[in-house]
């Protein structure tokens, strides 16, 4: 497991010079913020970014921003990250943001979209596009600002106790599935639920649910998966990229300085590298390892992969139609690959080479 905790070295020696030289003389206002995560500092790529982010603000600003780290559930349940900061009873939290779905629909679209952008186009939208923009409108109307500051790619497909070799297998199933991703097993007649990543394993183990998607290999290794399920489906379909946040009360935000939230900014900018680089890093290893336990990898098969686009489609616009937000998000999103996609297909060497 790599710490991040030197993740600033990823920041230019100027820009980091320039950002420290801006920062409040000595005696300026201190933070102490409280910030709860919604995964555990000992799960790989998932949970041990934010304590280097952390350790990287405590030691630019030389003790002046503490935000203090809390694991999952201490103060607030792992779900309700989001509504601890929109009322102050956290300052902060580091969460999956598409969590909201049910109060912010749009909330998960800058979380994870069902075929969608890879995580470096969605990087590229998130800074140079409207991601960022959209995302601090729609979370400052519930009091949050929203700071992108974790990334990595595609999750498993999920874990499953049965083969699945059309949509129909997908019929009738209990599963853990969060997000978009949920919505689509819906419509294909699965009963769905969402879980913290610390419950499932239990969930798994007693058959309260059938299979489970949660994160990267190298979480679902140090989780034990692999002892409770037998079949590990590729792709991640439902997820190619996930994206993590450091959310701020909008008070608490708008409070501190400007140097303040481009220290803030600038650490979780590095963060973002840092974490895609750790997760893409380790899988393979993580997948071979399970593989000797006796956990069957599988491919999804392409008709059944088709058939999931096809559904997400209508969801996607099912969605759309019911939230102006998520329509406005969705649009942008759509623009965005676009254009991208006459660079992806020009530029890059095809997967197949």
């Amino acid at each position: 497991m790599i710490k991040t905790s030197k993740s600033l070295a990823f920041l230019s020696a100027c820009g980091l010079a320039a950002a420290v030289a801006t920062t409040p003389a000595l005696g300026a206002d201190k933070i102490r913020w409280k910030m709860q995560a919604a995964y555990g500092s000992n799960l790989p790529a998932l949970g041990d970014t934010i304590p280097g982010v952390l350790d990287d603000l405590r030691e630019a600003t030389d003790n002046r921003i503490i935000i203090k780290h809390f694991e999952p559930n201490k103060l607030v349940p792992t779900l309700n990250i989001t509504d601890a900061v929109r009322t102050g009873k956290l300052e902060a939290g580091y969460t999956w943001i598409g969590y909201d779905q049910g109060k912010i629909p749009s909330s998960t679209l800058f979380s994870a979209v069902p075929f969608g952008m890879e995580p470096w186009e969605y990087m590229a939208w998130w800074y140079d596009g409207d991601g960022q923009k959209l995302a601090e409108e729609i979370y400052e109307k519930n009091n949050v600002h929203p700071v992108l500051c974790g990334l990595t790619g595609p999750e498993t497909g999920g874990w499953f106790n049965k083969e699945i070799k059309s949509l129909d297998d997908i019929d009738g199933l209990k599963i853990r599935y969060a997000g978009i991703g949920g919505r689509i097993l819906q419509e294909l007649g699965a009963s769905v639920t969402v879980l913290p990543g610390g419950e499932i394993f239990q969930a798994l183990e007693k058959g309260a649910i059938d299979a489970s998607e949660f994160s990267l290999p190298t979480v679902d290794q140090k989780l034990g998966f692999y002892e409770v399920a037998k079949y590990n489906y590729f792709p991640g379909w439902h997820q190619p990229f996930a994206a993590f946040h450091l959310i701020v009360n909008k008070d608490k935000w708008d409070a501190i300085s400007d140097a303040d939230k481009t220290m803030i900014n600038l650490a979780c900018q590095a963060s973002v590298t840092r974490n895609l680089a750790s997760a893409e890093a380790y899988q393979g290893k993580a997948i071979e390892f399970m593989k000797s336990k006796g956990a069957e990898t599988r491919e999804l098969p392409e008709p059944v992969l088709r058939e999931l686009q096809e559904v997400t489609k209508k969801v996607l616009k099912k969605e759309a139609d019911q939230d102006e937000d998520f329509a406005r998000v969705l649009k942008s999103q759509q623009a965005f690959q676009a254009q991208y996609q006459e660079w992806q297909d020009l530029g890059y060497l095809p997967r197949d080479f």
